[in-house]
C-alpha cells in the first residue's frame, strides 16, 4: 500500500464547495494615484505568478489607496491569492499564500483573495496546493468562459469542489510537498550553477586560444583573406519542412551553434530559382549581420554539409582558406566583437555590412595550429552543450516527478455522483 493509502486508510474525505469555507474578494486596488490617499504597497499578479509563499517584503510597487480600500483589501497570514483570469486558460488559478500579516500593503484588483473562514476545516497551505492539482485545474478549465481572455465568475469559483481530509493529513501533505519543492529548487540551482561555471571556463579558454604573442603569427583583415557574400531576402512563410536546406537569420540566434551540417528549415527549389537566392557552400561560415541586440550580431556558424545552404539577406557567407570552425569560434570571442562593435549601425534593428566585417583583424596561424585550436574548443563545446542539453532535460524530469507526486498526494476518492 502507498504512503498516501496508509495515510488515508479508513478515513472519509468530504468534498465541499469552495464558497462554503472561503470568503472570496476581488475588489482590489488599482495603480492610479489619487489625491489625499495614503501610499501603500501593492501585491499584484506578478507576485502571485513568481511565488509559492509570499512575505511582507514581496510587494514593491507603491500606489495610493483610501482608508476604506486599505481596510477592505488588507493582507493577513494564511490569505490565498489567485489569478482569476488570463489570455491562456491554463494560467488561471495560479496561487500564492501569505505566510505573515502584511504591513502597509494591499492586493491588486487583478488578483483574487481567498480568506478561509474556518481553519479547523481547511489548512491554508493545503488549499494553495490544491489549485495546482489535476482535479481542481480540470474544474477550472471546464468552468472558464471567454473569447480572447478567460476567467471564472465569482459564483463559479465558489462552486469549485475541494477535498477536505483531516487537518492532520492536510498538514502532512503540505510538509511533504514543501520538502519536495525545496529539494527540486536546490537541484535546479546546482545544475544551473554547474552550467554557468562550465560556460565561463569555456569562454575563458576560447579567448586565450585566440591570443598570440606579438609577431608570432600573421595578423590580417578578413577582407584580405577571403570574400563575403550577402544572402537574399525571403520570409518565414517561405520556409517548409522539406526542400533546399536554408538558414533564416532568426534561427542563428536560437538554433545554430559553432557548426552545422543540416538545417532546421528548407525552401522550395522554385523559390531559389525565381528569387535567385544565394547559397553558402561547404566550409563557408554563415554570419548573422542584423538583430535587435548588438551582442548577437556577427556570430558565425561553419557550414559543413555536403549540399549548399541558402542564406537570408540578414546574413553573410564568408569563404576563405581558414579552417571554417577556427573562424566560427573566433566570431564568438570578445576580441572579435570588440572590433565589429564600432562598425555596427544601431537602431530598432542593428546591423553590420561586409565592409565593416572586412576590417576585422584575425590571427592566422598555420593550418596545423588552427586544427589544434579547433580540436580543443570542440571538446569544450561538446562538454558545454551536453550540459546545456542535459540541464533542461534533468529539470523537466524533476518537474514531472514533482507533478506526479503532487497529484498523487492531492488526489482523493470522490463519489461518482459528484
Amino acid at each position: 500500500m502507498s504512503y498516501l493509502g496508509k495515510l488515508l486508510e479508513g478515513v472519509e474525505v468530504e468534498w465541499i464547495a469552495l464558497g462554503e469555507v472561503v470568503n472570496i474578494a476581488n475588489t482590489g486596488v488599482d495603480k492610479k494615484s489619487h489625491i489625499n490617499e495614503k501610499k501603500v504597497r501593492l501585491l499584484n499578479f506578478v507576485d502571485v505568478f513568481k511565488n509559492q509563499y509570499i512575505i511582507n517584503e514581496t510587494p514593491t510597487m507603491v500606489v495610493t489607496a483610501s482608508d476604506k480600500k486599505i481596510n477592505d483589501c488588507d493582507i493577513k497570514k494564511g490569505d490565498i491569492f489567485i489569478t482569476p483570469s488570463s489570455e491562456l486558460i491554463d494560467e488561471i488559478g495560479f496561487s500564492a499564500m501569505a505566510i505573515e500579516d502584511f504591513e502597509n500593503a494591499v492586493y491588486s484588483y487583478h488578483i483574487m483573495r481567498l480568506r478561509i473562514n474556518d481553519k479547523n476545516i481547511l489548512f491554508p497551505a493545503f488549499l494553495s496546493y490544491l489549485f495546482s492539482s489535476t482535479e481542481v485545474r480540470k474544474q477550472i478549465r471546464l468552468k472558464a468562459q471567454g473569447i480572447t481572455r478567460f476567467g471564472l465568475t465569482q459564483p463559479k469559483w465558489k462552486s469549485i469542489q475541494i477535498p477536505t481530509p483531516s487537518l492532520k493529513i492536510q498538514k502532512e501533505i503540505v510538509r511533504i510537498l514543501d520538502t519536495f519543492t525545496e529539494l527540486t529548487a536546490e537541484l535546479t540551482a546546482e545544475l544551473t550553477a554547474e552550467l554557468t561555471a562550465r560556460k565561463q571556463q569555456y569562454s575563458y579558454y576560447r579567448e586565450q586560444l585566440f591570443h598570440f604573442e606579438e609577431g608570432v603569427v600573421e595578423r590580417k583583415s578578413l577582407s584580405e583573406i577571403g570574400d563575403f557574400q550577402r544572402g537574399k531576402r525571403f520570409v518565414k512563410t517561405d520556409l517548409i519542412s522539406e526542400g533546399v536546406p536554408t538558414i533564416h537569420y532568426g534561427e542563428m540566434y536560437t538554433h545554430y551553434g559553432t557548426w552545422a551540417d543540416e538545417t532546421k528549415s528548407f525552401v522550395s527549389e522554385e523559390l531559389v530559382k525565381n528569387k535567385n537566392l544565394r547559397v553558402a557552400e561547404k566550409e563557408d561560415v554563415v554570419i548573422v549581420a542584423a538583430g535587435e541586440t548588438i551582442e548577437d550580431i556577427g556570430k558565425g556558424t561553419a557550414w559543413l554539409g555536403d549540399e549548399g545552404v541558402v542564406i537570408h539577406d540578414a546574413c553573410f557567407s564568408y569563404k576563405s582558406p581558414l579552417n571554417a570552425k577556427y573562424f566560427a569560434y573566433f566570431t564568438r570571442t570578445k576580441q572579435f566583437h570588440d572590433q565589429i562593435r564600432r562598425h555596427i549601425s544601431s537602431g530598432k534593428i542593428s546591423s553590420i555590412n561586409a565592409k565593416g566585417l572586412g576590417k576585422v583583424i584575425i590571427s592566422v596561424p598555420s593550418k596545423e595550429e588552427q586544427d589544434r585550436i579547433v580540436s580543443i574548443l570542440d571538446k569544450f563545446d561538446t562538454l558545454t552543450n551536453s550540459i546545456s542539453e542535459g540541464l533542461p532535460k534533468e529539470i523537466e524530469l524533476r518537474k514531472k516527478q514533482y507533478e506526479y507526486y503532487r497529484d498523487m498526494l492531492l488526489t482523493f476518492p470522490k463519489e461518482e455522483s459528484e
